[in-house]
């Protein structure tokens, strides 16, 4: 308590600190509080995951606003509605000893009526998501004009989401001589231009290093082909028995996919992700605490708000498209001071992200070798070894030992041994007798692995942001419209009304023939092949330059409607001013069917016993 007390905090929330067993407070909090408490300063906190740094802008808004006013005095945005209800749920916790506290949370998938009854009864705290307290603002439903404190928490994070004009439209409308107060686990670019933008002058802290990794966590990566990498995640979790992990993919379908895969292989595994309802994600959560989950997949955004402190292996099925994402993924295990596991599942060609991650967390991956198949059946039969020799015994099966020992009389000890041991090596060794080596060798692929576009095609598509497009959401809808994998489409760069891509060399033939005549809602898709990259793939492929009066009509006939969004015939080519250095210089005149292919099928083993 001593801890605490020299931080300059109040009794009401010494008291609630002693409740919780606090005793120590963290690096961010001992750094942080002092400062917000005794001065109006404006705040930049650099802090991992899991560092407390809820109760680093907590304890002091607690202390410094009035609860005898009904008036908002604070706001908290945070990226996903999981983290603003732990934020909520920790900062009543934290105010339990200060009489007519009101802290409201504000977030989609709940009704809107209620929330704001809650606001209106007098919540001196609010903490939201930026989407729906947008939305409430411009209802009319919540007035924050008179907020003393802003909190950004998870700062990089909402900014990845693409708040980035939610919070400024939020922050428009609270008043200029407020502090505001930023945490982050990362300072990419964006976060800096957030700064300087909404903030006066703000103290900087850093816990660590700028973007480092947590320190408690080891990194490793195994490299196998894409189309291993399932099999690959089998094989991690088999020889790993104790496995409590959070597996990463990039999107909700694949989130999903992977997850039915292992229920239906027999492992104890959820999903994680946007599409779920409110009440399925609480009973997914409430599950992978009890560890009656044992594999959660998830998305990035559905992660945020998992607060587990003994997970002991983050797998990243997929790698983010945005490095920095990486050191939030990793930040889910080795919290609380205990060690933790980061596994990534490469391809040749994510190769160099691996470089990439490791100037931004300041450590290197120790490269592995997925385990074969006698390793991963040895570890599995220890495993039980183990598990058995550690049993307590149950008398409960005493009246019916006479009839076990006169099932077993003729069996010597090590037969009795090696039949029990046999029921559970016996499936794993069946289904891993014959299996391949999933492992790839790293040597000869310096060239791709440094740079995709050395062997790739680089191409211009007709549609934007304006369009509704994010990089995430142009490469979900070229995978699927492609029937490609979900490495084949890398380098995505969206620009206002129209965007880039790469895809492999082979794929150029396939992506140009489907994209010819293309419609979605009634408005042609044009794809081309940009001049710096590509041109010679092109004309060996027979395409020709687009630049004729042919070429340009044609285009500008295809410019119209999309998603509802009329543009017009000049709006549709505006987009060319944009800094567009790449060129289109050719594309195919023919349409076919070769774009269309079935997913790849990966060969499952039998069905395991679930793991409790």
């Amino acid at each position: 308590m001593n801890a605490f007390q020299n931080l300059g905090l109040e009794d009401p929330i010494l008291q609630a600190i002693n409740d919780l067993g606090f005793e120590t407070p963290s690096e961010v909090q001992e750094k942080s509080i002092p400062i917000l408490l005794e001065q109006e300063q404006d705040l930049v906190a650099l802090a991992q995951t899991g560092t407390g740094k809820t109760a680093a802008f907590g304890f002091p808004m607690l202390q410094k606003i009035n609860v005898d006013s009904r008036t908002t005095q604070g706001l908290i945005l945070s990226p996903t509605r999981e983290l603003c209800l732990q934020i909520t749920n920790e900062m009543k916790l934290y105010g339990k000893y200060y009489k007519g506290l009101n802290v409201t949370a504000i977030y989609g998938g709940a009704s809107i009526t209620d929330q704001a009854k809650q606001v209106k009864k007098g919540a001196q705290i609010i903490v939201a998501t930026p989407g729906r307290m947008k939305d409430m603002i411009s209802r009319r439903l919540v007035d924050i004009s008179k907020i003393e404190y802003a909190v950004l928490d998870e700062a990089d994070e909402m900014l990845n989401m693409g708040f980035y004009e939610d919070i400024t439209d939020i922050l428009s409308h609270t008043p200029d001589d407020k502090s505001t107060w930023l945490f982050s686990a990362t300072m990419p670019k964006e976060v800096s231009i957030i700064a300087k933008k909404f903030m006066h002058s703000p103290v900087e802290i850093v816990v660590g290093t700028k973007n480092q990794g947590a320190t408690n966590v080891s990194h490793e990566y195994y490299l196998v082909n894409s189309r291993d990498r399932y099999a690959a995640l089998k094989r991690l979790a088999d020889a790993n028995p104790d496995i409590f992990s959070v597996i990463f993919c990039r999107t909700k379908r694949d989130t999903q996919k992977v997850a039915e895969k292992l229920i239906d292989d027999g492992y104890s595994a959820g999903a994680l992700h946007g599409d779920l309802s409110q009440n399925q994600r609480d009973l997914v959560m409430k599950s992978f605490r009890n560890k009656q989950i044992q594999m959660l997949v998830a998305t990035d955004v559905a992660a945020r708000g998992i607060d587990v402190d003994d997970i002991t292996h983050v797998i990243n099925y997929q790698l983010p498209d945005e490095i920095e994402t990486y050191t939030h993924r990793s930040g889910r295990t080795g919290r609380a001071g205990k060690t933790g596991v980061s596994m990534v599942i490469v391809s040749k060609s994510e190769l160099r992200k691996i470089k990439s991650i490791e100037r931004i967390i300041k450590k290197q991956f120790e490269q592995k070798d997925i385990p074969g198949g006698m390793e991963i059946c040895q570890v599995q039969l220890m495993s039980l070894a183990n598990k058995v020799h550690d049993t307590e015994i149950n008398h409960e099966i005493d009246p019916y030992l006479n009839d076990i020992n006169a099932l077993f009389e003729d069996n010597s000890k090590d037969d009795l041994i090696k039949k029990f041991f046999s029921v559970e090596f016996t499936r794993f060794f069946n289904y891993y007798q014959k299996s391949k080596d999933l492992n790839v060798e790293a040597q000869h692929s310096s060239s791709r692995d440094g740079d995709n576009s050395s062997k790739s095609t680089r191409y211009f598509i007709n549609v934007g942001r304006k369009d509704g497009f994010d990089w995430m959401k142009l490469k979900d809808f070229l995978r699927e419209v492609l029937q490609v994998g979900q490495d084949d489409v890398f380098k995505v760069d969206v620009k206002d009304s129209f965007s880039f891509f790469n895809t492999e060399v082979e794929h150029t033939t396939k992506v140009l023939e489907f994209f010819t005549d293309f419609k979605q809602n009634g408005r042609f898709i044009n794809v081309e092949i940009t001049e710096d990259k590509g041109r010679s793939q092109n004309r060996g492929r027979g395409g020709r330059r687009r630049d004729d009066k042919r070429g340009r009509s044609r285009r500008d006939r295809r410019s119209g409607e999309f998603n509802g969004q009329s543009r017009g015939r000049s709006g549709s080519r505006r987009g060319l001013k944009e800094n567009r250095s790449e060129k289109p210089v050719g594309s195919r005149s023919r349409r076919s069917n070769s774009g269309q292919k079935s997913a790849n099928s990966v060969s499952s083993r039998p069905r395991r016993s679930r793991r409790k």
